[in-house]
This record gives structure tokens, sequence and C-alpha cells, in this order.
């Protein structure tokens, strides 16, 4: 994820558009609180849709290689290796790009730093788990929680990572993350287990 949709997902928060109610970013209607968005894929950063856009761009075609729809499920993943991914901290997302390369981010206080995942090791995974080979390129995440004894596997709308980052970096605190990250962070999991 590049620093510019980050940023524009912590900025909407603090905008008036926030206070005055969200708009959809194609056509200014305004949003329901829950709504879906589009990647556009030109810029690398999510946009929000209103109903009658999100409908619109259900077919593939739509977009025309521009946008395209981020699913809206979410599915716990149980019985996943993926401490061979080997990624180094407990709290990571992996996405896949339309070019078949696989990228472990990570979410920190500065954003979100990256590591490839080797192809063996990936298609290891998705041997194991049909979720993962089912996986839409760039729109769709492996998110990974095992930090501080969590135990969270889950395929996410890539939406929801942009999320976490911007979660992590507006409550991290000093050189360990303080005392609200983690919490903040076990709230974001909880509300994914009710979501689904």
């Amino acid at each position: 994820m590049r620093t510019g949709a980050l940023e524009r997902i912590a900025r909407r928060a603090g905008t008036s558009a926030a206070r005055d109610g969200p708009q959809c970013d194609l056509c200014g209607l305004p949003l329901a609180e829950r709504h879906r968005h589009l990647l556009d894929e030109e810029h690398d950063e999510p946009l929000c849709t209103c109903q009658a856009c999100t409908l619109l761009f259900e077919r593939e075609a739509a977009g025309r290689g521009h946008y395209r729809l981020i699913p809206g499920t979410r599915r716990r993943l149980s019985d996943l290796p993926t401490d061979e991914l080997g990624v180094p901290v407990g709290l990571a997302y992996v996405v896949r790009g339309r070019d078949g390369t696989v990228v472990a981010h990570y979410p920190s206080p500065i954003g979100s730093t990256q590591h490839d995942i080797e192809p063996d090791v990936w298609a290891a995974l998705e041997q194991r788990c049909p979720d993962l080979a089912a996986m839409a390129p760039e729109v769709q995440a492996l998110l990974v929680n095992t930090a501080r004894g969590a135990d969270e596997r889950w395929l996410v709308p890539i939406d929801d990572c942009y999320r976490l980052v911007a979660l992590i970096r507006k409550e991290w605190q000093g050189l360990s993350g303080g005392s609200r990250v983690w919490p903040e962070v076990a709230g974001f999991f909880a509300a994914l287990r009710e979501q689904r």
C-alpha cells in the first residue's frame, strides 16, 4: 500500500466531510456509515462508494482495468501454518499482486513495511488452504495476528488492512506501542469476529 492511501484514510477521519457525513468518491452522494470501497488501481488507493456505484462495479468489466470492487467478505482461517511465511513479526498482512508476486506488509507507527514471500512457500500454503488459492489479487489479504499470544488468521478485504495500519499509526506511542495500541488491535480483531 502506498503511503498516500494510508494518509487518505487517516485524513478522512478528521475532515469536515467526516463530520458532515462521508460522500461517495465517485458521484458525491452521501454514504451510509457502512459502505463498500473500490480500489483505484492507478493510484493504489481505496475509494468510498455509495450503494449505486457499488452495484455498478460488481461487474469486473465496469472498472475497465482502473477500478476494482473490494470484496466485503471476511473469513476466519483455521489450521493455517503461517510461521512458514518467514514473517519476523506477529502482526502482518499478505497480498498477492496480479503478476503473482506475494508481499507481506507489517503495520507500524510509520506506515507499512514490506517483505517478499518466496513463491514456493506461498504455493505450498495455497495447496493446504483453498481459500488462499482463491484470494483475489490486490483487493483481498491474508491477515495474521500472533502478537502477544493472539491466534488470528483471516482472509479479509484489503481496506480492513488499511484501517488496521491507520489505527496503529494513530495509537502507537513510544518504542513498544504504549498502553493504548494493543487493546485497540484486540478490539479490531474482535470486530472482525462480529462482522463475518
